[in-house]
């Protein structure tokens, strides 16, 4: 019998919709994949936690330098030789001297796509394939000679319906997902078309932020809400499957996604969706069909330049889409039992395992670029993005991950609290 192909997945690795991107391509690898997860420092550590924590994953000690993603290079190459790797794949990797050190190793390296700049679209070549999960991003990459369009899915079985009539008979209820972006997510949109409706309607909102302090301008109108008794707050995070049974319809007015995970799950626990009608959220949503699309009023670029720009939905058609929903509660039982099918047929994850596998099976390593990688190497020491981190800072860190584990999550959550500081504010 050939021995199996052993992968090492690249990821954040706690609570967070990027760390499910990769448990999902772990679930559908490792019935044919030997797999094993580096997870990357900088972030949040989920170590001795049962649902992420197993031989399998590799704590990363966390490095100095002060780029996103940076990984200390000697750590992370003795992990793909002791594991003797195949394939690294990496979940969306914004620091690229590792997948430059990764190439360095035998093993084949990719990725999926998530985020990226104008600048740095010629520096996917230095992976040997993709896997793109939209439309939106394959129509960025085609040319790449190891690109694939994968749809992206959900796990139906874990997000299913919990009823196909309404939360609360009295009424509809309107959810929403702000996570820890609720600005990005559109989360102010929602609130404030929601004070704008009439008739029998409520609104519950999932975040992990203090929403009335990340949107101050509307603090007043979140405590009226909550006070009126139409608004439900849960800054908390929460496990997969989440919240969705507590709503009827998911409303989910983003300005950008690379994915839009929350649309899939949403679908298969049932709800319509409404979305914003642009790119990649659209290519999920059927308008009428398993929810509606909201007009874009503006496009705007955002400060990082990330390539695809933020859409911006038009509030008075956000308001409309919203308000036909109070208008035909009555007909909310078909609507969820259209978006559970939908997702059925559509947003199957484990319907896309043989495309998966044979996108892992098929791949070569391919040789390396010298003008690709000097162009790389150019970019990130303009950012800063050489600095290697002392040895005496990466012995410490790697002692006290190891003896006082609890100690090291603190003093790391701290820095990464730190770092999003801009100079001159004090702690």
């Amino acid at each position: 019998m050939k021995e199996r192909k052993r992968v090492g997945i690249v990821t954040t690795w706690f609570e967070r919709g990027a760390a499910y991107v990769s448990r999902q391509y772990k679930a559908l690898l490792e019935e044919d994949y030997d797999v094993f997860i580096f997870a990357r420092g900088g972030e949040e550590y989920a170590i001795g936690d049962p649902k992420w924590d197993g031989p399998h994953v590799t704590w990363a000690t966390p490095c100095r330098i002060q780029v996103t993603m940076s990984i200390n290079l000697d750590e992370f190459q003795a992990w793909i030789r002791a594991n003797q790797l195949d394939i690294v794949f990496f979940n969306e990797q914004h620091w690229w001297p590792a997948v430059l050190a990764a190439n360095e190793t035998d093993a084949i390296t990719g990725s999926y796509v998530d985020y990226y700049t104008e600048e740095t679209v010629p520096f996917f070549h230095s992976f040997d394939f993709l896997i793109c999960n939209t439309q939106r991003h394959f129509s960025v990459f085609k040319d790449h000679p190891g690109a694939r369009y994968i749809p992206w899915g959900t796990d139906v079985d874990l997000f299913t319906p919990s009823s196909s009539g309404l939360v609360d008979p009295a009424r509809i209820t309107f959810f929403h997902s702000g996570g820890v972006s609720p600005h990005r997510k559109g989360c102010d949109a929602v609130i404030e078309a929601f004070s704008r409706l009439s008739g029998p309607c409520s609104l519950v909102i999932h975040a992990q932020r203090d929403l009335k302090k990340h949107f101050p301008a509307l603090a007043d109108t979140i405590r009226q809400l909550e006070s009126d008794g139409r608004l439900v707050c849960h800054e908390r995070t929460v496990s997969a499957p989440g919240l969705f049974h507590l709503g009827d319809v998911y409303v989910y007015p983003t300005r950008l996604e690379g994915i839009g995970l929350t649309i899939m799950e949403a679908a298969a626990c049932g709800l319509p969706v409404i979305v914003t009608d642009t790119g990649p959220m659209n290519e999920f949503i059927e308008d009428g069909e398993n929810g509606s699309l909201v007009k874009v009023e503006r496009f705007e670029r955002r400060s990082d330049n990330y390539y695809w720009p933020q859409a911006f939905c038009d509030l008075d058609d956000l308001t409309a889409k919203m308000q036909w929903y109070v208008d035909h509660m009555q007909d909310i039982g078909p609507m969820k039992q259209r978006a559970r099918a939908v997702a059925e047929r559509r947003f199957d994850w484990g319907k896309q395992k043989g495309e998966i596998c044979r996108a892992f099976g098929q791949v070569s390593k391919k040789p390396e670029s010298a003008a690709l990688t000097k162009a790389i190497r150019a970019f990130e020491a303009r950012r800063g993005g050489l600095k290697a981190p002392s040895a005496a800072y990466t012995q410490f860190h790697g002692w006290a991950r190891k003896n006082h584990p609890r100690f090291f999550e603190m003093c790391s959550a701290l820095m990464a609290v730190l770092k999003t500081m801009k100079p001159g504010v004090k702690a």
